[in-house]
């Protein structure tokens, strides 16, 4: 097999950019370094494309392993042909592979091979070529003999031969996985006395849907209420149709007495039917986790991406009933100050005293904006200080905390603050979340980060890999001041890793700061390779060299320094907007560089990249004290705060969320949810429906 052009064909690009990102691969280069800065050997190939090829060569390399795997058992049989050989060779299916070396699979002792054992085949035989049941039937006698102590059991164990026999071959295979895969559907019914434990999955208590229109959301809670034992679930097709297909492939090859029928509804009922009810509940279970890992990629993208309120002096709120609200000041460059509880909720009720802290340190510290987290009295707390701060300069953000108990608890938060309470380094992290949420949340495993529902049904494995492709790719996007980041986030620049990160910031506090980029290549473990990687995400403000300032490489400073001399002026003047380019004086670099690079730092020069995110503005809160305060054809604003393939949520001020059904996202039709709506996005929504009993809350946004 041809790997590359293989790939080629499946995402239709040309093979030799295909080549030239493999090689790349091989070569230690990471997806963000390709898509940035070797345009001009993958042809301008994006991130998902790259990623993409990335995925698909381990695919083929473990579809290759696997078939030497199943030439090798084969061979080792004995039984390896020319034309078995050549027909494993050539097939790109991994399912006609399997099919094929099915009948030569180790297995255990089935029913037919055990009637085999029984002196059955000869009986199976006479079965599948004899036209009349009476010349059968004057033969099973000479059967009943061992183990077979009747002529019914010599009847079944023949038929058993004959099914595993239909079951194993490879054109009936291919014709009933067409009618599974045009026809299935999945059947669910709730077990015998499991009504009320199981009662969260009651929409599948009695359930059926061909499966080729069951939406993810759907399988994976079928499939978990399976596994936790609540439901029964199949997956079938029509059985006469599936007899007739059977017959229609093979029929031919056996006559038509009393038998045949009851052979081919056996051959389908033991051996095709679960074969392919497990396959396809493999299936329908990878395409449901490749859709839902999609959606929570896309939701913890915009997560980290998410705005950030910048350099100001924060006072951080970690809320809570029993013990308290934790608070915590930090500077404008997040570092921790000191810290207070309050006891504004019940039990306690402290609330006038909790308004005179608040007030208190707001004052002599100068606080810009309170973050409040949004667990817990999440609410309350946040109301508490609108009440205080609500028309002043005083800026008040509610902060999702998800993941901020497990930072921490974490090796991390204790290197950072070795002597704080668990619960203040809670309250640092939000505050810090709120100065700039993606310095703050890759200190997290991303899956705790909490991106979407049924995270944990998914392949783990798969999810991991895609969260972390997706932390690497936001930290490279918006890049990393070089000066002031922690090891964190350094780790997850381009090339680097938590070993050279941390060696970084220990570097760079015994020189007391990177003046260069050049520097880092004094930094241990720090190689060529690393450094090619990695230089061109980090930024240098006020540094020696202008250009370390923008995302230009330093293997193009060159370039860079020839524009400014042919335009004889200096860098700075401009990056800094103070010349034009006059474009005339550029047109002999064609000769010296590719195209790509050349307008590549010629955009960068004229524009330098800084922070692509969005400036963070004050969202405006619903009047609103619970559930019971909504009334159908309410007009509220809220905030985006979980987005699922079924729809959006959106916190509209109060402890539960409203659903907003992808069917009420616009007047048109709506296949995608985040086509229409990210997280964090301030929406207007009507509510439609209140359930009081299941504290459920339906909005609209048409």
């Amino acid at each position: 097999m041809d790997i590359i052009n293989t790939i080629s064909k499946e995402l239709n690009l040309p093979s030799d950019k295909i080549q030239k990102a493999l090689s790349l691969f091989n070569e230690g280069a990471t997806v963000p370094f390709i898509a940035r800065y070797r345009k001009e050997m993958t042809g301008n190939l994006d991130e998902v494309q790259l990623i993409n090829i990335k995925d698909k060569n381990a695919y083929w390399i473990e579809f290759l392993k696997r078939q030497q795997a199943i030439l090798k058992s084969i061979s080792d049989q004995g039984v390896l042909t020319a034309e078995l050989k050549s027909r494993i060779e050539n097939t790109s299916s991994l399912q006609e592979m399997e099919d094929i070396y099915l009948p030569f699979k180790p297995k255990k002792l089935t029913k037919g091979q055990k009637a085999i054992k029984q002196g059955l085949k000869p009986l199976a035989l006479l079965i599948k070529n004899e036209q009349f049941d009476f010349q059968i039937d004057e033969e099973i006698g000479d059967f009943v003999r061992g183990d077979i102590k009747t002529k019914k059991d010599a009847i079944s164990g023949a038929i058993n031969i004959l099914a595993e026999w239909i079951g194993e071959n490879e054109k009936v295979r291919g014709r009933i996985r067409g009618q599974f895969e045009r026809h299935a559907t999945i059947y669910s019914k709730v077990k015998k006395g499991k009504d009320e434990l199981g009662s969260n999955y009651r929409d599948y208590f009695d359930f059926s849907q061909r499966i080729d229109r069951l939406a993810s959301h759907r399988t994976l809670a079928i499939l978990r209420a399976e596994k936790e034992g609540f439901l029964r679930v199949s997956i079938e097709v029509d059985l006469d149709k599936a007899s007739e297909n059977i017959e229609r492939t093979i029929g031919r090859q056996y006559q038509d007495n009393s038998y045949k029928s009851k052979v081919f509804q056996e051959a389908y009922k033991r051996i095709l039917q679960p074969s392919f009810e497990s396959e396809f509940k493999k299936t329908i279970k990878e395409n449901a986790d490749i859709d839902s890992i999609s959606v929570f990629a896309e939701n913890l993208r915009q997560l980290l991406l998410q705005s950030p309120l910048g350099s100001k002096r924060i006072l951080a709120i970690d809320p809570g009933f029993r013990t308290g609200c934790k608070i915590a000041l930090l500077d404008s460059n997040g570092k921790y100050q000191e810290n207070r509880t309050i006891f504004p909720h019940p039990p306690q009720k402290k609330a006038k005293e909790a308004e005179q802290v608040i007030r208190n340190l707001v004052e002599s510290h100068k606080i810009e904006a309170i973050a409040v987290g949004n667990g817990t009295a999440g609410i309350e707390t946040e109301k508490l200080c609108r009440k205080i701060y609500g028309n002043s300069d005083v800026k008040i953000f509610s902060v999702n905390e998800a993941g901020a108990s497990i930072y921490s608890a974490s090796e991390i938060a204790r290197e950072e603050f070795p002597n704080l309470d668990i619960t203040v380094r809670g309250a640092i992290s939000i505050g810090r979340r709120l100065m700039d949420p993606l310095a703050e949340l890759v200190k997290i495993d991303a899956k705790s980060i909490g991106v979407g529902q049924y995270q944990h049904d998914v392949n783990q494995p798969l999810l991991k890999q895609k969260l972390n492709e997706v932390v690497e790719s936001c930290v490279n996007h918006v890049g990393v001041e070089l000066n002031t980041a922690t090891y964190p986030i350094l780790a997850h620049v381009s090339g680097l890793g938590e070993t050279v990160a941390k060696n970084i910031v220990t570097y760079r506090n015994e020189i007391g700061g990177f003046k260069s980029r050049a520097q880092l290549l004094k930094v241990p473990k720090m190689g060529k390779k690393t450094y090619e990687q990695a230089a061109g995400f980090l930024r240098i403000e006020n540094g020696d060299n202008p250009l370390d300032n923008t995302i230009i490489h330093p293997e193009s400073y060159r370039l860079a320094k020839e524009v400014a001399d042919l335009q004889k002026v200096k860098l700075s003047s401009i990056i800094n907007k103070e010349v034009e380019l006059d474009q005339d004086k550029l047109k002999n670099l064609d000769a010296k560089y590719d195209e790509y690079t050349i307008n590549f730092v010629l955009t960068e020069l004229q524009k330098p990249t800084r922070d692509p995110r969005k400036e963070l503005k004050e969202a405006k809160r619903n009047d609103l004290s619970s559930i019971k305060d909504l009334i159908p054809g309410m007009k509220l604003n809220g905030i985006v705060n979980n987005i699922t393939n079924f729809g959006a949520f959106v916190d509209i001020g109060i402890k539960e969320s409203g659903l907003v059904h992808l069917s009420e996202l616009a007047d048109e039709y709506v296949s995608n949810v985040q086509d229409y709506v990210s997280l964090n996005e301030r929406v207007n929504v009507t509510v439609k429906s209140v359930d009081l009993d299941r504290k459920r809350i339906q909005l609209s946004m048409k």
